[in-house]
């Protein structure tokens, strides 16, 4: 496995962290941490948070990770055989798009929040795929809160690469990435404290 733990204030954006079909770019911490801290408050505490609804094996889950989705008006997105309609934007999510925007070059019009209260809760081996996105578009992930650790799992080869997401920082999927790879967040009991994940992307209307 590919371990990559990457703490360095002067990152190579551009570099790709994945050696084969797709692309991540690492930006580290894009906020400062008095903002963090702000938005990881702000965001536990105004969030119109729900627990998560999923099918696994034909029945219905529900999670301990708690979940929103805000956006353009009238937008909708459906995954794991849910569909949620999206919520309108809050003043600080739209100041964070703002910033994400003009770090990546992208546009993005929603985003999936999750709030992992410790690290007891993660999420397990997936792709976002979903027929909703634009196909092969840039997904933008912010982490506010606990430092986690973040693997992607090429889907043939099996190969790995790892990182420990840092509060405050960025991280970048686009090109074929999704077609490709798989990505999780690990559990770990010694985490104690929340995490708070934001995933900017682009749904075709």
């Amino acid at each position: 496995m590919q371990q990559e733990k990457l703490f360095s204030d002067d990152l190579d954006v551009d570099k790709n962290l994945l050696p084969i079909d797709g692309t991540v770019n690492y930006y580290g911490r894009i906020l400062n941490l008095d903002e963090s801290n702000f938005h990881l408050s702000n965001l536990i505490n105004k969030i119109e948070w729900k627990q998560d609804e999923i099918f696994m094996f034909g029945k219905k889950i529900i999670t301990r990770r708690k979940v929103a989705w805000y956006g353009d008006k009238g937008l909708q997105y459906t995954y794991s055989k849910t569909t949620k309609t999206a919520i309108t934007w809050t003043k600080e999510l739209l100041n964070l798009k703002s910033i994400i925007e003009e770090k990546t070059g992208e546009i993005y019009n929603s985003c999936l929040l999750n709030f992992y209260n410790d690290g007891t809760e993660g999420m397990g081996w997936h792709s976002d795929d979903e027929k909703e996105l634009r196909k092969d578009g840039a997904i933008a992930s912010i982490s506010l809160g606990a430092e986690r650790k973040f693997d992607f799992r090429h889907k043939k080869s099996k190969e790995k690469v790892s990182l420990t997401l840092e509060h405050g920082s960025l991280l970048v999927m686009k090109g074929i990435t999704q077609t490709n790879w798989q990505h999780r967040l690990t559990v770990s009991k010694k985490i104690v404290s929340p995490r708070v994940n934001l995933t900017f992307r682009m749904i075709e209307k």
